[in-house]
């Protein structure tokens, strides 16, 4: 078993549309590394946004933020690694802005984003006017708002191998299944049956099995290859 991006939209509505599949093996994530900023009472809010796929990577794409931006009143921040709303492995902090005034909302527009395996920093530079904790709740939500409506995303695909031998009058029938299944044919090999290696998404696996044992009346052979 192996993970890979694929699939990439330009703009972070694309993921609702039907033609993707969500589940916890496969979901939306950012494409790349992303910056947006926003402007409230003279105070500026710069949103970056990165993939990663464990709290480590998160916590030194933090450390790399306030290493870039020594100076910034706050660096807060909040990640989700993970399918999108997922609560297990989650972080967020308000850096030094009043408890709950900025990482908890950067955290639940996360959560709600539709968005895996994302960690985001907000850097504020102080205007000189203050936003008291209301003001800054809704600064904050409405940076990373902005960022997640500004981001491109990908699909994170759990991939499956396997071979499936059988007898050669089965081949277009099996060819002609595949696409519907996501399937792709990494190897042929023709000997006394034919031998093909496949690569297909985790959860159209089951559903390959099944067919291609109808399809062959229960004289397919399967092998993985995870």
């Amino acid at each position: 078993m192996y993970l890979a991006p694929t699939t990439e939209h330009p703009r972070r509505g694309a993921i609702h549309g039907a033609h993707l599949i969500m589940s916890q093996t496969r979901y939306p994530i950012p494409a790349g590394y992303q910056r947006s900023q926003t402007e409230v009472q003279r105070s500026r809010f710069i949103t970056s946004i990165e993939p990663v796929s464990t709290a480590e990577q998160a916590l030194t794409f933090v450390a790399r933020l306030k290493q870039e931006f020594p100076d910034a009143n706050h660096n807060c921040w909040a990640y989700l690694v993970g399918p999108p709303g997922s609560s297990d492995k989650i972080g967020m902090s308000d850096d030094g802005e009043p408890h709950g005034a900025a990482g908890k909302p950067m955290l639940t527009v996360l959560q709600h984003g539709g968005i895996g395996d994302i960690v985001v920093v907000v850097t504020r530079y102080f205007g000189g006017i203050k936003l008291g904790k209301g003001g800054m709740v809704k600064a904050y939500t409405q940076a990373v708002q902005t960022a997640l409506e500004q981001l491109k995303v990908t699909e994170k695909i759990d991939w499956r191998e396997l071979t499936v031998s059988f007898d050669y009058p089965l081949l277009s029938g099996i060819e002609r299944l595949l696409p519907d299944l996501e399937a792709e044919i990494v190897e042929r090999r023709f000997a006394e049956q034919i031998c093909l290696q496949l690569k297909l998404p985790a959860e159209q696996e089951q559903n390959l099995r099944q067919q291609l044992t109808n399809l062959s009346a229960g004289k397919i052979l399967f092998q993985s290859l995870d």
